[in-house]
């Protein structure tokens, strides 16, 4: 009878700590889905969102013990998780409609990592890859030095640079003559000043022009950098109705699921990557062989009047972030 009695009670007990186990792993799917719903992104918040992609595939984990326990309300609570999360990321895999008629223009764009990206391997994949216009953020003089050595302005003869020492320099390197070329500092902080932007005006052959812009707003790398990386990326240079065309691509130091990223790309720009179904392709990390998952930090935006047609992401040589390569369509010359 003892015996019976003891086990019995343990039954309510493994019950309760089952449910107690379940809503541990269930609340913190729900609540990143609210604070990635609603845009509020306080404090560390903002570097921890960058990982919403994992969270979205965690919140089945719960889900599925839920419904095989039959605690219904939490696989509801968890299911709802799942979906605010799914809907934000999945779409990333799909392709979208993108207009493809106009002309062809093939852009790039790396972060240097302070430089130290091996100029050879970024060379290979202009040259391989046809591309003509090559957007590099952390841009040193030696950097530059190392890219004219290994023969990128017999590639890319025309150039709008802006390199320093340090994480703060910026180029730009392009096959077509340049108009209006130059460069802008945007905000720092206490810590360091602000990123270089080069920028400038081209037009292929039988295209309209387009101004195209080399990004790299500040990293949130801590509480006091958080208001210089949303000023930032406010700052970005937004498409204008009927204006020259815009292309920016660089290191944005933020995903898609960074709420100042998706207001930039909502006033006129689409994400490339995004567009053909290569938004989660990741381009930053791991970091320092450290085990952290990777995140997509480096982006190619389009002003909506540009096709976009392919999206490949390869590995730059000692550099900690891969390279995007975009392939777009121009509106032709004379053209909307």
């Amino acid at each position: 009878m003892t015996i019976t009695t003891t086990l019995a009670g343990a039954r309510p007990g493994r019950r309760v700590r089952r449910t107690l186990l379940l809503t541990l792993l269930t609340l913190p799917g729900l609540v990143w889905a609210v604070f990635r719903s609603l845009g509020w992104e306080p404090g560390y918040v903002v570097m921890v969102m960058a990982f919403t992609p994992y969270v979205a595939a965690w919140t089945l984990v719960p889900l599925i013990a839920a419904l095989a326990a039959r605690k219904w309300l939490i696989a509801a609570v968890a299911a709802l998780a799942a979906i605010l999360l799914g809907t934000a990321v999945l779409p990333r895999a799909i392709p979208g409609s993108s207009a493809t008629s106009g002309v062809p223009l093939t852009v790039m764009t790396i972060n240097m990592f302070i430089g130290r990206a091996d100029p050879a391997s970024v060379v290979r994949l202009v040259r391989e890859h046809d591309v003509a216009v090559l957007a590099v953020q952390e841009f040193t003089p030696h950097a530059a030095e190392g890219l004219a050595a290994a023969g990128l302005g017999d590639l890319l003869p025309y150039q709008a640079l802006a390199d320093e020492v340090g994480t703060t320099g910026s180029g730009l390197y392009s096959r077509y003559p340049m108009t209006g070329q130059g460069s802008q500092r945007f905000h720092g902080d206490n810590l360091q000043p602000g990123n270089m932007q080069a920028y400038a005006t081209i037009q292929p052959p039988g295209a309209g022009a387009v101004t195209i812009e080399s990004a790299h707003p500040l990293a949130p790398y801590s509480k006091e950098a958080l208001p210089s990386w949303k000023a930032d990326l406010d700052q970005e240079p937004r498409p204008s109705g009927n204006g020259t065309p815009r292309i920016l691509l660089g290191d944005f130091n933020s995903t898609l699921d960074h709420a100042p990223l998706r207001e930039l790309i909502s006033d006129g720009y689409r994400d490339a990557a995004d567009t053909v179904g290569k938004g989660l392709i990741a381009t930053w990390g791991p970091y320092d062989g450290k085990p952290i998952p990777p995140v997509t930090l480096d982006h190619v935006l389009v002003d909506e009047r540009i096709g976009v047609r392919d999206v490949q992401v390869h590995k730059v040589t000692d550099s900690d972030h891969r390279s995007v390569i975009a392939s777009v369509t121009l509106p032709a010359a004379g053209g909307a």
